[in-house]
């Protein structure tokens, strides 16, 4: 009897890989590699609009952390790696979406934080699917592969939201403004502004819009150029100066989407002038009844992971039975972005729940200026910056 079984014979170690065999072996451990430290460690994601500025920019290219907040095991194992909802270049779903496993999240070294700069699933079908008007054709995600946002964590679970005249208060307290703030401004000019004005003011496309406004005589409405343009405090105090400008003034709220939790208790409720609004924390429990389901029914329908979930008549009912006192299963976050006058986030959408939640917005690796000419078509202050 051979007791050396599992050492391999002379022959076999003189037989030579072929080349498409070493290269096989070579794509493959790199996939797996590359598919482990997604996963487990760091993954990396780049900014399309401009929700987060001045904080984030578009065309800024980062790693999200996932070992701080503890990664998630996944929940849709049947999916093609280093995809995410569809193949590379194509409208063919990457995932088959008949095994769903529970979602669990391995330990990590912190949890998420007031002002955090988080990434995460968003959690609505509508947001899933944004541009797609024809609702027969929406597409229902698992939650590992609902469309991924980048927002900054404002409350967490248990806190008291509100925003009054656009200032954030948290608990009461006014919670701390992002470094170089914008709003929207409405600017009118003299004339149209040159191309060499507007680089010199530090602006780009994403920062201005020229508008033909309506219910303004053409006496008045052709003799000036009206903008609306995103600014900080500082650089609208700076063009206020300039002599070719009229006026400027901060944007109002005007007709706007309807507003998270689409209550008839919240019909007064603007993106500037909110809440006040608890945030659901795991454990909390609330009394059920018209005003509660009406601020948390769609939640506890949607994100708790309940079966049979009926509103009706002002009564919840799980599984058939009636539901007078719910508790909270998870922790839920509201989201938004720096750029608060142009952001879809949690004032649109809604909570966050927990296990949407993907991970913490480390370093920015790279920055490339869509405007930019050849020359300056890099950031290169941005490389390796820590996002805060």
């Amino acid at each position: 009897m051979n007791w050396k079984f599992w050492k391999k014979s002379e022959a076999e170690k003189q037989v030579k890989k072929s080349a498409l065999r070493e290269w096989w072996d070579a794509v493959l451990f790199a996939v797996v590699a590359a598919t482990l430290i997604r996963w487990l460690i760091m993954e990396a994601y780049t900014i399309p609009t401009p929700s987060m500025e001045n904080s984030l920019l578009v065309g800024d290219f980062l790693f999200v952390s996932k070992f701080h907040y503890g990664t998630r095991t996944p929940r849709t194992p049947l999916q093609i790696p280093l995809t995410h909802q569809k193949i590379w270049f194509t409208e063919i779903p990457s995932y088959i979406p008949s095994i769903q496993l529970p979602t669990f999240r391995l330990p990590g070294i912190t949890s998420v934080k007031n002002n955090d700069v988080v990434v995460f699933n968003v959690p609505r079908v509508e947001e899933n699917n944004y541009g797609n008007y024809d609702k027969s054709t929406w597409k229902e995600y698992p939650v590992d592969l609902k469309t991924n946002y980048i927002k900054r964590c404002i409350a967490i679970g248990g806190d008291v939201l509100e925003i009054k005249n656009k200032q954030v208060f948290v608990n009461g307290i006014a919670a701390p403004n992002p470094p170089d703030m914008r709003f929207k401004y409405r600017v009118i000019a003299k004339d149209k502004i040159n191309q060499r004005n507007i680089e010199l003011l530090g602006l780009d496309g994403d920062d201005f819009t020229q508008l033909n406004p309506y219910g303004i005589p053409d006496s008045v409405r052709l003799s000036n150029t009206y903008y609306h343009m995103k600014l900080t405090s500082e650089k609208a105090a700076e063009i206020a100066k300039l002599p070719y400008i009229k006026s400027i003034e901060i944007e109002r709220d005007g007709e706007e989407s309807d507003r998270f939790p689409f209550s008839k208790y919240t019909a007064s409720w603007t993106g500037s002038n909110y809440g006040p609004l608890t945030m659901p924390k795991e454990g909390m429990k609330i009394s059920i009844n018209d005003s509660t389901l009406s601020m948390y029914g769609y939640t506890i329908q949607s994100y708790e992971n309940n079966k049979d979930v009926k509103i009706e008549n002002g009564k919840l009912t799980i599984e058939g039975k009636e539901i007078t006192e719910y508790t909270f299963k998870q922790n839920y976050y509201f989201m938004m972005g720096d750029n608060r006058d142009d952001s879809l986030d949690s004032r649109y959408w809604g909570f966050v729940p927990e296990d949407h939640i993907v991970g913490k917005g480390f370093f920015i690796w790279l920055s490339l200026d869509k405007y930019g000419t050849f020359i300056d078509k890099i950031r290169w202050n941005r490389f390796f910056k820590l996002i805060r």
